[in-house]
């Protein structure tokens, strides 16, 4: 059935980028930045191989939105990564998810749209945490998940009858029956579409993440044969590498074991998030080592238990993680190991103790984070509060994503004139050339990979640091 004039509705659902961070790093105010030729088409190629091969994968939510079909509508995707605007073409509706940390692009892509007649709808985690904040940019917003909301959106477009709001009232049963499409994707684009989520919600409360702001502490699981059934249709369009992109993939024990012991028999390679309580796991260990876990990234954030009990992270005991660290990699799987400096408790003593951590524990690919108080986390208002940040509170997208190039807020034992000296001194002395072929010979597989992820890294971080310096040098001026 198509609308009261016979014609099929068409939906552009969007992926826009961030300015920086995990889409590539590149320095936050490269125009005032003079580079050579050669130096710019350097930066140029490796934030391309960084895009096609480090972190391009697909849109997951997008792709949920789009496998809700309803007649008489027709949904594609489009990557700003890679394509250009289809404008072109008609369309009826733009779908944005607007990530926080990225509101700006968000807004001005919304405001471009409308003025070509396009109606638009927002939705995404910033949606749902400030509707108020995203009102005046939109036809309308979706607060929530939108998996069950979404085919009335689109039931709503095809009557020309689109409500300004849609809300979630209740988080969406995961154990329902719902089918993941990969048709409006270009499968070429990708390192890999094989893109997987079995639960939502995190049971943990540590204050700098909005995982559980968004999704609630209890965690929701899809049934095990459903994911089952994905894997198997997903392997028939592409047979590359499996990212489940669960925060906490082994949080439920059972579930995890059930699941992944269920996965063996596809003899697949796949790669996800954990805690490091895995190592203390033996079963779940196995069963995910047999199931080809060749790569699991663990949220270490601090070695020092009162630096974590500070953001109410009290799940990874500090004297149990070399231990577990070490049982992770002995069953041959590569670990990412992600920390934060400037935590509450760090003080200056504690580069030192990181840099030796991850040669004790053999880390493959270590990543020395900032701490980003993200607005809507615990942490961003505490520091709000405090007067520790940077920017203005209501100045969001000040607060974007990035990779380690600039300071946010005041950390609470350290200057900053003394912080940003010790960020960048630890940074250079992990990331080099030498530890990234050290690190990709003891690694237990993906050795190919883990010296990609580890060169890489001595690049941004090296952009990094020049990003800090010159904002040192400004607050000094």
């Amino acid at each position: 059935m198509k609308d009261s004039g016979g014609v099929e509705k068409k939906v552009l659902l969007i992926f826009i980028q961030a300015d920086s961070g995990v889409d590539g790093a590149s320095l936050l105010d490269s125009a005032t930045v003079k580079q050579s030729f050669l130096s710019s088409l350097k930066e140029r190629a490796l934030s391309n191989i960084i895009r096609r091969a480090q972190f391009a994968i697909p849109p997951l939510s997008l792709m949920i939105l789009s496998s809700q079909q309803v007649e008489g509508v027709s949904q594609t995707i489009c990557d700003l990564r890679f394509e250009q605007l289809p404008l072109d073409q008609h369309w009826d509706l733009a779908g944005i998810s607007v990530q926080t940390g990225a509101v700006k692009p968000a807004f001005d892509l919304a405001r471009h749209l409308r003025s070509k007649g396009i109606k638009v709808v927002l939705g995404g985690p910033y949606v749902t945490i400030f509707p108020e904040n995203c009102r005046s940019h939109a036809d309308a917003i979706v607060i929530g998940e939108a998996d069950e909301i979404w085919r009335e959106v689109q039931e709503d477009l095809r009557r020309g009858a689109l409500k300004p709001e849609y809300r979630v009232e209740t988080f969406p049963d995961l154990s329902a029956e719902r089918t993941v499409s990969k048709s409006a994707l270009d499968i070429r684009s990708y390192f890999t579409t094989n893109v997987v989520q079995t639960t939502r919600g995190c049971p943990y409360s540590c204050d700098f993440c909005n995982v559980h702001v968004m999704n609630g502490h209890r965690l929701r699981h899809r049934r095990v044969r459903d994911v089952l059934r994905e894997v198997e249709l997903f392997l028939k369009e592409d047979k590359r590498i499996f990212f489940f992109l669960d925060d906490t993939v082994n949080a439920d024990e059972a579930y995890a074991h059930e699941l992944f012991t269920g996965l063996i028999p596809f003899g697949i390679k796949w790669v996800g998030q954990a805690t490091t309580a895995l190592g203390e796991q033996p079963k779940l260990l196995e069963a995910f080592a047999r199931s080809g876990c060749g790569a699991l990234l663990v949220g270490i954030e601090s070695i020092e238990d009162g630096s974590n009990h500070a953001h109410k992270k009290f799940h990874n005991p500090a004297m149990r993680q070399v231990e577990c660290i070490q049982n992770i990699r002995k069953a041959g799987i590569c670990v990412y190991g992600s920390f934060i400096y400037g935590l509450d408790g760090d003080t200056l003593g504690l580069p030192d103790r990181i840099e030796a951590f991850i040669e004790e524990t053999g880390i493959d690919v270590p990543g020395i984070n900032l701490l980003r108080p993200i607005p809507g986390t615990g942490v961003f208002d505490r520091l709000a509060n405090e007067g520790r940040l940077l920017h203005a509170r209501d100045d969001h997208d000040a607060f974007r994503f990035s990779w380690g190039q600039e300071m946010l807020y005041k950390p609470l034992r350290i200057s900053l004139e003394e912080f940003i000296p010790s960020y960048t001194s630890l940074t250079k002395r992990v990331f080099t050339v030498e530890n990234a072929i050290k690190r990709a010979i003891r690694a237990p597989q993906l050795r190919s990979a883990v010296l990609m992820f580890n060169l890489l890294y001595v690049h941004m971080y090296g952009l990094s640091r020049k990003d800090l310096h010159r904002q040192l040098r400004e607050l000094e001026s």
